[in-house]
């Protein structure tokens, strides 16, 4: 199975709670790593408001996944 450039970013961001720098001196694009990110973020709210349900690994979305809720708060600091 072939590696996939979405799989990375994922799996650096939210498994590995790695930031924005982290992941691009990883070697990946800046430019796609801000966009992956962004709509990572964006779409956190999507989460909130789904039922509660069963945690089926050691990461889970939701409560340790939490950010700031400031105005313009971005992952780039």
């Amino acid at each position: 199975m072939p590696d996939y450039v979405l799989d990375g970013i994922l799996m650096s961001y939210i498994d590995e709670d790695m930031g924005y720098q982290d992941i691009i001196n990883k070697g990946f694009d800046a430019e796609l790593v801000a966009k992956v990110i962004q709509m990572v973020d964006n779409s956190e709210y999507k989460r909130l408001q789904a039922p509660i349900g069963t945690k089926i690994s050691h990461k889970a979305f939701g409560r340790e996944r939490r950010y700031p809720l400031v105005n313009k708060w971005s992952v780039k600091g």
